[in-house]
């Protein structure tokens, strides 16, 4: 039986748990992270040395680091959906997910941190500042991306690069701070979020 190791409210867990649901797959899903703990616990740290979730066990096969179980689970299990076999539409799906993890998360991490995770009296009101303008810019390059009327980030079918960016967009409308409008993105937002895969998936309390 496939186990996902983390906690939903985690984004890297969602973006997991979302691939596996929308490629069909039977999992077990265990909570550690966050107010669950265990993740220095020696069964743990043997399965994930960094610590960290979410962590992937395919029978027996061993897996960390979000985006890579992402890209694992759609060539092995949906190749030609989830997975494109054409290597210019896969790089187009796989531009957004190294977007998301490399640009978008690094952008928005301060405003995230200290916003959820920081008491009122502690937090640094510029750095939160400064992440949300440049989460926002980054954000509305997306908006402009959606200009041509594509349904999806790779073209005409959802792929794994909706399924990272939308775990992260997600997050970015529940976060407590002004947005500029985005009405394509809203829309995209809307497509990707009502499938019955991301139903529970997304929509989690920031944590």
């Amino acid at each position: 039986m496939m186990t996902i190791w983390g906690r939903l409210t985690s984004i890297n867990v969602s973006k997991a748990v979302w691939a596996a649901r929308e490629l069909g797959l039977e999992f077990n899903r265990i909570d550690v992270g966050g107010p669950y703990g265990g993740l220095d616990k020696p069964e743990y740290v043997a399965l994930n040395p960094n610590s960290k979730i979410p962590t992937l066990d395919d029978n027996g096969y061993i897996l960390w680091e979000s985006n890579s179980i992402v890209r694992y689970l759609a060539a092995q299990y949906g190749a030609g959906t989830l997975w494109p076999t054409d290597p210019r539409e896969r790089g187009l799906s796989d531009r957004w997910l190294d977007w998301q993890a490399t640009e978008f998360a690094p952008a928005m991490a301060p405003a995230f941190i200290g916003l959820i995770r920081t008491p009122e009296d502690k937090r640094n009101p510029q750095a939160i500042a400064e992440s949300v303008a440049r989460g926002n810019r980054l954000i509305l390059l997306l908006e402009k991306f959606l200009a041509d009327g594509r349904q999806y980030l790779a073209g005409d079918r959802f792929t794994i690069g909706d399924i990272a960016v939308g775990c992260a967009v997600d997050r970015w409308f529940l976060l407590p701070i002004e947005r500029p409008a985005t009405p394509l993105l809203a829309q995209w937002h809307k497509r990707v979020s009502s499938r019955p895969s991301a139903q529970g998936v997304l929509q989690q309390k920031l944590a």
